[in-house]
């Protein structure tokens, strides 16, 4: 006889959400890339940001959407957030997803679609820059103070949450903007001191809050990312932490509640690409994403595991090649040169949530996973099984030189009048080669990941080289009368407030820097 488990909730229009799992009912848990058998609620895994034994949570399964694409084609992003939202926070009740999803994507973005398809000339592009950041990473930090707020009093959580974040340019500002003056939490942000653009660092610098702090590091991303890494995994500043009424949680991709938010925007590309009918129902796409962290493409993949139609993920590099050497060979190696580029964001050697694909492809084997990552952090490199690689099947890896990225930047504005940032240019450019080696027709979508007005130099000096001796903050009007885009509040507020966060520092100071902040 089957036994019936149910752990039922009842949500705010009276309905109750429940997940099948076999022959049982029950809430959908989180649990550790490396081993720790603990398994978590959404909500602890939001709040906790990493796992205990320094893995990152993932879902026990990934959920199937139970709604028609058809269905979906006819609601708001908001409406349609929830209905992936929901499926991957089961612990949160419908009022409560609601509220995060509503106060997030609001009128701080500016326009109504949030995440607008546009075709330009045969092509599509997905522009995530309308949010308060004009970068992509809006899309997902707009909420998680949201989610965080809440899930903190689900687990009953009295500390006041330390967000503890580095950047390569972008998610230190969205954030930033997210966890400005929200009570019960302190935000320190770490980036590399020479390793951002000049706007996106002067987005950060001049950030108000009297909860922010923004350090810059002596070093690359990578840099900034492993001392976060260590700092989380320090026991003993954790203790020292709750002694004092803190405790650590991350803005980065790492945590969950900043991954999911991303998978939302994949399924409204398609639902968009389907009203304004340019594909088909179940019409299959491809989708090239300008990669660094690994956290966009991620996003995507979870999409296609969720049932959209997703053929091929195209997974574009810079310079810095470590992921597309990954996809082709099966090996991760950092043991490389580390290149500035004009794609700063991209300029990450050690992709964090690869280790999130590494799981789904090895079937969930948390030892070898472990394994794995501790082969990259004492040899730097590690590598894959056949049959592991042989499931890298969705994927295409490839990268833009610089010399590519800039004539791709300038062609398509000397051909359609649309300006792309550097990133978005290194997305292009890869799906274009994608395209004439494997002759593949399918629609795909560019996923735009940034404002070309946080990259006024690279961009403008990309149209015509005699912008070369031109300030970085003084193209900014010349990149309004080239392309006849106004530019976005955030930059002219960046360019007129003044400086506020001064400090700089090596890596091997990051805690004591934190301590000064929160024990002032």
């Amino acid at each position: 006889m089957t036994v019936y488990m149910i752990q039922s909730k009842m949500n705010c229009k009276g309905s109750i959400r429940l997940k099948y799992k076999g022959d049982y009912m029950s809430e959908l848990k989180y649990r550790s890339t490396r081993g720790s058998k603990e398994m978590v609620s959404a909500s602890k895994a939001i709040v906790q940001g990493l796992a205990t034994d320094g893995g990152l949570f993932v879902p026990e399964s990934i959920p199937k959407m139970t709604k028609s694409l058809e269905s979906l084609s006819k609601m708001s992003y908001q409406d349609l957030a929830y209905e992936v939202m929901s499926l991957f926070y089961q612990d949160f009740t419908e009022e409560e997803l609601r509220e995060c999803i509503n106060n997030a994507y609001d009128d701080k973005f500016d326009t109504k679609d949030i995440g607008p398809t546009v075709k330009v000339g045969e092509d599509y592009f997905l522009e995530l820059f309308h949010g308060p950041t004009s970068a992509f990473k809006d899309m997902a930090l707009s909420i998680l103070p949201y989610l965080m707020k809440i899930a903190a009093k689900k687990v009953g959580i009295k500390n006041d949450i330390v967000i503890l974040t580095a950047t390569s340019g972008d998610t230190g500002k969205a954030a930033l903007e997210g966890f400005a003056n929200v009570k019960g939490t302190e935000i320190l942000v770490f980036y590399p001191k020479d390793g951002v653009s000049p706007i996106q660092k002067q987005q950060m610098i001049t950030q108000v809050g009297n909860n922010t702090c923004v350090i810059g590091i002596e070093g690359n991303f990578d840099d900034a990312q492993n001392g976060v890494k260590e700092i989380f995994a320090d026991n003993e500043l954790a203790k020292l932490l709750e002694t004092k009424g803190y405790q650590f949680s991350s803005a980065n991709s790492i945590n969950i509640g900043r991954l999911i938010p991303q998978v939302v925007y994949y399924f409204y590309t398609y639902v968009s690409l389907l009203k304004q009918g340019n594909i088909q129902l179940d019409e299959k796409i491809n989708v090239s994403v300008p990669t660094g962290n690994f956290g966009n493409i991620l996003a995507a993949y979870y999409a296609k595991k969720m049932g959209l139609p997703i053929n091929k993920l195209i997974c574009a590099s810079n310079d810095n090649k470590v992921l597309y050497e990954f996809i082709k060979t099966g090996t991760y190696n950092r043991l490389r040169p580390f290149i500035l580029t004009m794609s700063p964001s991209m300029d990450i050697l050690i992709s964090s949530n690869l280790e999130r694909l590494l799981d789904a492809i090895n079937d969930g084997d948390t030892k070898l996973t472990l394994s794995l990552m501790e082969s990259l952090k004492e040899d730097g490199k590690y590598t894959i099984s056949d049959t592991m690689k042989e499931k890298l099947e969705d994927f295409y890896g490839g990268f833009a030189k610089e010399d590519t990225t800039r004539t791709f930047i300038k062609n398509m504005f000397d051909m359609n009048h649309y300006l792309m940032d550097p990133h978005t240019a290194v997305g292009y450019a890869v799906y274009d080669e994608y395209r004439k080696t494997t002759d593949d027709s399918t629609k795909t979508v560019i996923i735009s990941t940034a404002s070309p007005y946080k990259f006024t130099k690279s961009t403008m000096t990309a149209l015509d080289s005699g912008y070369e001796g031109i300030g970085e903050f003084e193209l900014v009007d010349s990149m309004h009368k080239v392309s006849d885009v106004i530019p976005p509040k955030t930059i002219q507020n960046a360019l007129k407030d003044p400086v506020r966060h001064k400090k700089t520092g090596k890596v091997e100071n990051m805690r004591e820097m934190i301590k000064e902040f929160l024990f002032k």
